[in-house]
């Protein structure tokens, strides 16, 4: 039966799903942007008026406050695109066009995604945010992932620190032998078909969830389809959009054989299940059976749990509440897909459901393309909103960050660099695919460096001069994020390499968290040795192996040695790399090549004795002096560096001062050597060298460090006290 809606002019239009209607107008890219920046403006200014009008009524009496905090929204009210809800959209099964039934303002709605590898757990964070961009309700994720998805995802929520957001992990791997019998032919693999099980694996007292594909973009506020839930009658207990290809009619080329459907079929991407009544019919039951029977001749799926689901619902029609199709726009090629909308504020679900994604082809595609991109490169670190009236779940996380900030004082003229060693920064780690097995041998070293968008060009001559593995912890925002997998999809270098770990720390704050960097860098290698290295460093050929042996013959792993790598530079933009010990000190004595900082800060590699280096063929210890802050490689078990240095200043020599607390054994490799790169100034030096207060404050967090040494290590650190009066 046709639902009626109102359109903008007031006037009703037939919104029956796939019926066909007037196409909307060709969108200009241009005009597109725009239109989505000023929804942005609207949800943003709604968000104001909003948290004006509960701070003026938790200013009222309490019985006010009471009522407000049970008050429930309907689809009346406003809670998501305000003109179609007003307008009453409907559509479906039903024929009813009066009031949609009420979501609490509170209320928990539940949300499942299987997610499995690197590339799913990109594509669920985009979709998260266009979810956290909208929603007016607590969230809880049930995320069904395998091991490399919940290494990822659950450091990305930790530090994302989403209020009113749950998050709980399902093991998939252990869900695999439920569903490895059935033959698939979908690129999801085996985890395509974990979404038949979900009955079996949520948690039995959960009685309703909407399940969602990783390749879905929310234009509205998803508590509009939870309030679906309360038009289920009878023993729906499936909430489904019509599938909008001809996929199931078996029309699509000669002898195509798709599963059962009934009439179109229907798209899994988004599910509305009625869980508890799902369980008394024994959903288990019913999809295993039809799966064995329709495999007796269909031999495989093609469209993983899609055709299982089609092929119960072929048999049982009853269970299927039809959603309107604009909860679920499907951009796969030669799909109807326009026909559920007329204009942008018909949408609410994006689906990219073709391995094509943003490639695929579509009328509007420009459009829909500008949306998703919108939430690809919006600012995570917006979406920390609190849902005001609704209690949070006590964070232990939040609360103690809360507590450390609140013992600060925001007087004091380096309040800015004390907060920074407390905040929180968003990090998604492996950003790309990762694969790397280390040598069997335990003498395995990764290079470990930080970096910002400005050094992206430095990467592929790392990778030439180092092939062995690395871990690179990079500070971009969201949109940076998107530039650099850009760059790096389309450079062969990168892509031929998998045993490089990219980290995306989100920016947030005024400081280049240098040293917070390092530490994400150094956390999430897998091999027993680590040379910490910068980026702005290209390592002698042969490095890697050099180091490997140098582990070995030196016995770092049962004494506690700091292996130095001399480090040298050039001025030169265009340099011919020497290739032997020989080749640099030739190079040396020309004027191409420094000693590191000779001319602005020696103090720092001094120690290292360049002049014994020149001539020495077996390893050489030196010891500690003030400003020391030599490149070294360590055991993968070394204290981390501290957090209180930010941007320029101290934060390495910090770190070898503490090594040499710790009675680390200095030692300099006689045939290794890396070369330092010309670049512009960073933006951080430009402050140090402009700003006092900048120099002021690094002076004061330098002594409190020292202090802090003292406290710790005794009188062994009183040395440092003494060299730094003394430097």
């Amino acid at each position: 039966m046709k639902s009626l809606a109102l359109n903008i002019d007031g006037k009703p239009v037939s919104l029956s799903p796939l019926e066909s209607q007037p196409h909307s107008p060709r969108y200009a890219a241009s005009s597109q942007r725009e239109s989505l920046e000023i929804r942005v403006r609207e949800v943003e200014e709604e968000n104001r008026v909003l948290r004006k009008q509960l701070s003026l009524a938790q200013g009222r009496g309490p019985a006010h406050r009471r009522g407000n905090h049970s008050r429930t929204y309907s689809m009346e009210e406003g809670t998501g695109d305000s003109e179609s809800l007003r307008a009453g959209i409907v559509a479906g099964n039903s024929s009813e066009c009066g009031q949609q039934p009420a979501v609490e303002k509170c209320e928990t709605i539940h949300v499942a995604i299987v997610c499995a590898g690197y590339n799913a757990s990109r594509d669920v964070v985009t979709l998260v945010k266009s979810v956290l961009f909208h929603r007016r309700n607590p969230l809880h994720f049930h995320l069904i992932a395998d091991a490399i998805a919940k290494q990822i995802l659950a450091t990305l929520f930790q530090t994302w620190m989403v209020p009113a957001v749950r998050i709980d992990f399902y093991d998939a791997d252990e869900l695999k032998s439920e569903v490895s019998w059935i033959p698939n032919k979908h690129y999801s693999g085996i985890y395509g078909l974990m979404k038949l099980v979900l009955t079996k694996t949520l948690p039995s007292n959960l009685e309703r969830v909407i399940v969602l594909d990783t390749d879905i973009t929310f234009a509205t506020d998803i508590a509009e389809l939870w309030a679906v839930f309360h038009k289920f009658k009878g023993q729906q207990v499936l909430g489904l959009v019509e599938n909008q290809s001809d996929w199931y009619l078996g029309n699509l080329w000669k002898n195509h054989r798709p599963w059962p459907a009934l009439g179109r079929g229907y798209n899994t991407g988004v599910i509305l299940l009625l869980l508890d009544k799902l369980r008394k019919m024994k959903w288990e039951q019913m999809w295993r059976l039809t799966a064995e029977r329709e495999l007796m001749s269909m031999l495989s799926t093609s469209l993983a749990d899609q055709d299982i689901f089609n092929a119960v619902i072929k048999q049982n029609p009853f269970l299927v509440y039809q959603l309107p199709c604009f909860w679920n726009v499907q951009l796969s090629d030669h799909t109807r897909s326009e026909q559920c909308y007329r204009d942008v504020s018909d949408l609410k679900v994006i689906h990219w459901n073709s391995p094509k994604k943003l490639r695929v082809k579509n009328k509007h595609v420009e459009f829909f393309r500008n949306l998703y991109l919108t939430f690809l490169e919006y600012d995570g670190n917006l979406l920390r909103r609190e849902l005001f009236g609704c209690p949070s779940e006590a964070d232990v996380n939040s609360e103690n960050l809360q507590k450390q900030l609140s013992e600060l004082d925001e007087d004091d003229l380096c309040y800015e660099f004390r907060r920074e060693r407390f905040t929180v920064h968003r990090t998604h780690l492996y950003f790309l695919h990762y694969e790397y097995e280390p040598a069997s041998d335990n003498t395995d070293v990764t290079l470990v460096a930080q970096l910002s968008m400005d050094r992206l060009q430095m990467l592929e001559a790392i990778c030439k001069h180092w092939e062995g593995p690395i871990s690179l912890a990079l500070y971009l925002s969201d949109a940076e994020a998107q530039q650099f997998l850009r760059y790096a999809q389309g450079s062969e270098v990168l892509m031929s390499r998998h045993n490089v770990g990219y980290h995306i720390v989100y920016k947030e704050g005024q400081f280049y968290p240098v040293n917070l960097l390092r530490n994400v860098a150094m956390k999430h290698i897998s091999t027993p040795y680590m040379f910490l290295s910068d980026i702005d460093f290209l390592p002698m050929y042969g490095l890697y192996e050099y180091l490997r042996k140098s582990v070995t013959q030196l016995d770092l792993a049962n004494t506690k040695k700091a292996l130095i790598v001399p480090a040298f530079e050039t001025l030169r933009y265009r340099l011919s790399f020497p290739k032997s010990k020989a080749e640099l000190l030739s190079m040396l004595d020309m004027g191409t090549l420094f000693t590191f900082r000779y001319h602005v800060w020696t103090k720092g590699h001094a120690p290292t004795n360049f002049a014994k280096w020149r001539t020495a063929t077996t390893p050489y210890r030196v010891e500690w002096e003030a400003d020391f802050e030599p490149y070294v490689v360590v055991r993968k078990d070394c204290p981390e560096y501290d957090r209180r240095f930010v941007g320029f200043g101290w934060n390495k020599v910090a770190h070898i001062m503490e090594l040499d607390a710790q009675e680390y054994e200095f030692t300099v490799l006689p045939n290794a050597y890396m070369i330092h790169m010309p670049h512009a100034p960073s933006f951080d030096i430009t402050k140090f060298r402009s700003n006092k207060q900048y120099r002021i404050c690094l002076k004061t967090l330098k002594e409190e460090f020292q202090q802090d040494m003292s406290r710790h290590y005794g009188f062994a650190a009183l040395k440092y006290l003494t060299a730094e009066n003394n430097s």
